[in-house]
């Protein structure tokens, strides 16, 4: 297993009702795959209703947590993705969807809106609201024509776009995603 440096702190309840501290260390719950090179996943949280259980003293997530959350359900990871102009020429459309079917989310990658090839080999769509948090590095967010690039302490609300994270630099970015069960109306 890859191990990660992000540090994960679960707080819950004792016996008698006092706050404690349940877990504090690595995240358990690390994911890479052959297919999408040097990205790392860390796996953090998950819910799997609305209004969220607050008790209990289970970890709810397992490293081969899916992309999307389950229905009424929420995820949160760190994400860290190399520079990527030392592979991305060499990813096939079979890879990306591999890289997906992992994360049980082939049906994501869906080309552009038109139907044509995407604009990046990764473009995806999930029935999510995401917040995505920029917490170090830099990273083009791509859409199906639109483009922009963000820095850490950026913020993007994704609704349910096309999409993709492109990191150009030569340095890891590293980005914390919310991704909460969504519907398109």
């Amino acid at each position: 297993m890859t191990k990660s440096n992000i540090r994960r702190v679960v707080t819950g309840h004792d016996g008698n009702g006092k706050a404690v501290i349940i877990s504090d260390g690595p995240t358990p719950h690390v994911k890479t795959s052959p297919h999408r090179p040097g990205v790392v996943i860390n796996n953090l949280w998950t819910t799997d209703s609305m209004p969220v259980p607050i008790h209990g003293s289970t970890d709810p997530v397992t490293a081969a947590m899916k992309l999307e959350p389950v229905a009424n359900g929420m995820n949160f990871r760190v994400v860290e993705f190399p520079p990527e102009a030392d592979y991305i020429n060499n990813i096939s459309d079979e890879d990306a969807q591999k890289a997906f079917d992992a994360m049980g989310a082939g049906h994501a990658l869906e080309g552009d809106a038109h139907g044509g090839k995407a604009r990046h080999p990764f473009m995806h769509k999930t029935s999510t609201l995401d917040y995505a948090i920029i917490l170090s590095g830099e990273v083009y967010m791509m859409l199906d024509e639109d483009e922009v690039l963000m820095n850490a302490g950026d913020v993007c609300i994704q609704r349910a776009t096309n999409h993709v994270w492109s990191n150009r630099s030569n340095e890891i970015c590293r980005i914390a995603f919310i991704l909460i069960d969504g519907q398109e109306t």
